[in-house]
């Protein structure tokens, strides 16, 4: 065969792996969106990440091994020469702890995507995806925080998500003396109930529903109620105390129940 013909063979046989290697990773895309359908899992994210990368190392190496000349450049690069290759080693440490401390993240499982989690430095998100380097959370402001799986890995992590359906907070109201406290409980569980954020938590024989409101104590200048409000495990808890005080307060004023307040009369002799 002539020099020529051996080209365009080989060129041929390039674009052939790099076309291969595009359509074995948008296959491996595809099944995972599938397998995503059934279940859902961060390690999902991170073993498609993973086979994606070696598809793509491993059709480039294959692509370029038929032009001889690239194997010989870089055998002369680094074939021998051991300060290059440590060099190497050294800049890519980062690289491969990351890659592990993901692969470990994945396997062990302290969160799934959605969880809400707080890490030892205070740093708290709603956990979204993980890439080979990186944890990615999204606080409360909607921001997107970045973090390396290693660090990750080596934190101390609170998952307010983990192996439950709800969380739940108590709340405390107060109203004053004089008060319809019958009305008062029935707008108060009215207000958490239309609230987008509560959701049935309390357990009975006959499955899950909203917490009742108890009348407490006569305390000295109010009444005190009291409830337990449950919410899923993803929604920030400043979030869900916002929007049921509010509700609350508005339902109030709005069936003129009054939230007493301390004051003083002063006398002047």
């Amino acid at each position: 065969m002539t020099e020529n013909g051996t080209t365009i063979l080989n060129i041929a046989f390039f674009a052939g792996v790099i076309l291969l290697t595009w359509i074995l990773m948008h296959a491996v895309h595809i099944g995972f969106q599938q397998l995503e359908k059934k279940q859902t899992g961060l390690h999902l994210l991170f073993v498609e990440r993973v086979m994606k990368i070696v598809i793509f190392v491993s059709g480039v190496i294959i692509a370029f091994s038929v032009f001889s000349g690239i194997g010989t450049i870089w055998k002369t690069l680094l074939g021998g020469t051991a300060i290059i290759s440590t060099v190497l080693a050294f800049a890519a440490q980062d690289v491969i702890k990351d890659i592990l401390a993901g692969l470990m993240i994945s396997m062990y499982k302290p969160f799934e995507t959605g969880n809400r989690i707080e890490l030892e430095d205070g740093t708290t998100g709603i956990v979204r995806e993980i890439t080979l380097r990186h944890v990615v959370l999204q606080t409360l402001d909607t921001q997107r925080v970045i973090l390396p799986n290693s660090k990750v890995n080596t934190m101390r992590v609170r998952n307010f998500s983990y192996h439950t359906r709800s969380r739940s907070i108590q709340f405390e109201f107060h109203i004053a003396y004089g008060s319809d406290v019958e009305k008062a409980m029935e707008v108060i569980r009215q207000a958490v109930i239309d609230s987008e954020y509560s959701i049935p938590g309390k357990d009975t024989p006959d499955g899950k529903v909203y917490a009742p409101v108890y009348f407490l104590a006569f305390q000295d200048s109010s009444l005190r109620l009291a409830t337990t409000v449950y919410f899923k495990p993803t929604a920030a808890s400043e979030v869900v105390m916002t929007d049921i005080n509010l509700r609350v307060s508005k339902a109030l004023s709005a069936n003129r129940i009054e939230i007493p307040y301390p004051y003083i009369n002063i006398v002047q002799r």
